[in-house]
């Protein structure tokens, strides 16, 4: 999901600064829902830390590799959002970025506006997707599988979109710039069928933890039903 160095550059960089803007109030806003109703701002705090280092193990420990106008990543976003929220997960997913663009990466720190909203968005539209998607009677630890399955896919080609997006913007409609959108599209549906395997696992374990020692580091959600 790292658009390349060079496929969108020059003064069409401005329009990053404004996609970034708008994708820091989506995240302030989910934020501000674990402020109020989900364990305020301890628990906004110690799960963005979890959610940090989670992003940084996708980024630089899990398998990536460059393709096309991109670099497929697993980077596990609706995973993140059933375990912690969505206001820690966009937390954790920025400044896992930008961590690894700073330590690691220095050549993707000057796309990372246009990273971060491609990041960002797609874990907005998890979150509005899980409202239609998961009755209110259900908590997520006994979600089924095309439950998962269904946010993993919303979330992954949410980034697939944006990023196809962002590469025509930069690079238009030619043969070439379509070969590579493609090329990188079709890998990274990889992440859609890996990333539900991930999730019902990581759920199957939290359904077998005590609820009473895991919520203040989970999302309240994970284990109990909305009133």
């Amino acid at each position: 999901m790292h658009i390349e160095p060079g496929v969108v550059d020059g003064a069409k960089m401005a329009a990053s600064y404004a996609t970034a803007t708008g994708s820091a109030a989506v995240a302030a806003t989910m934020c501000l829902h674990t402020l109020r109703n989900d364990g305020g701002a301890p628990a906004l705090l110690l799960r963005s830390i979890f959610t940090t280092a989670l992003a940084l193990i996708f980024f630089e420990v899990l398998p990536h590799y460059p393709i096309g106008v991109s670099e497929v990543h697993f980077v596990f976003g609706a995973t993140l959002y059933l375990v912690f929220g969505a206001g820690p997960a966009a937390i954790g997913l920025a400044a896992g970025l930008l961590l690894q663009g700073a330590l690691f990466q220095p050549s993707d720190l000057p796309q990372y506006f246009i990273n971060v909203t491609t990041l960002i968005i797609p874990l907005w539209l998890v979150s509005i997707a899980a409202k239609r998607l998961i009755a209110h009677d259900t908590p997520y630890v006994s979600l089924k599988f095309w439950q998962v399955l269904a946010m993993a896919a919303i979330y992954q080609g949410g980034v697939i979109t944006i990023v196809t997006l962002w590469s025509v913007y930069g690079g238009g409609l030619g043969a070439e710039n379509l070969t590579a959108i493609g090329a990188f599209a079709s890998r990274y549906l990889l992440v859609i069928l890996v990333e539900p395997v991930v999730a019902m696992g990581l759920l199957a374990a939290a359904k077998a933890a005590d609820r009473k020692v895991t919520a203040p580091i989970f999302y309240n959600r994970l284990h109990h039903t909305v009133a």
